[in-house]
């Protein structure tokens, strides 16, 4: 997991959005349980509280469950739910990208030609 000191997120926004894209994607199944509070916040080198604050986001999403002196663990997902998480997602990167491309001047043409030649290079790289 990559920290970014100065990008303006807070560290414990950085951390949930990590643990979330590694959920909502199955890189953690349902049931398996995220590293423990204090072991990652030594790894990352960061306070137990900031990783208590990360957990609790994920928590508060429904995304994971605390078990008393076990840590936290993944809930089951809901496909139709995830879905409809990745398609928001989508529309907001997508939105922020229209209004780029406006201040830019890049036309309509050249943000879809962009638009798929990234699908390209990513379909290549994977």
């Amino acid at each position: 997991m990559q920290l970014l000191q100065n990008s303006g997120v807070p560290i414990y926004q950085q951390i949930a959005d990590s643990f979330k894209s590694d959920i909502l994607t199955g890189k953690f199944k349902q049931g398996e349980y995220l590293p423990s509070i204090r072991g990652l916040a030594r790894d990352l080198k960061i306070s137990v509280i900031t990783t208590m604050k990360a957990y609790e986001m994920l928590e508060a999403e429904g995304l994971v469950t605390a078990a008393q002196g076990k840590g936290f663990y993944v809930n089951a997902q809901d496909s139709e739910m995830l879905k409809e998480q990745h398609l928001r997602k989508v529309e907001t990167a997508l939105t922020e990208a229209i209004s780029a491309a406006k201040i830019a001047g890049i036309s309509s043409e050249e943000l879809k030609g962009m638009l798929e030649a990234l699908m390209m290079m990513d379909e290549v790289e994977n």
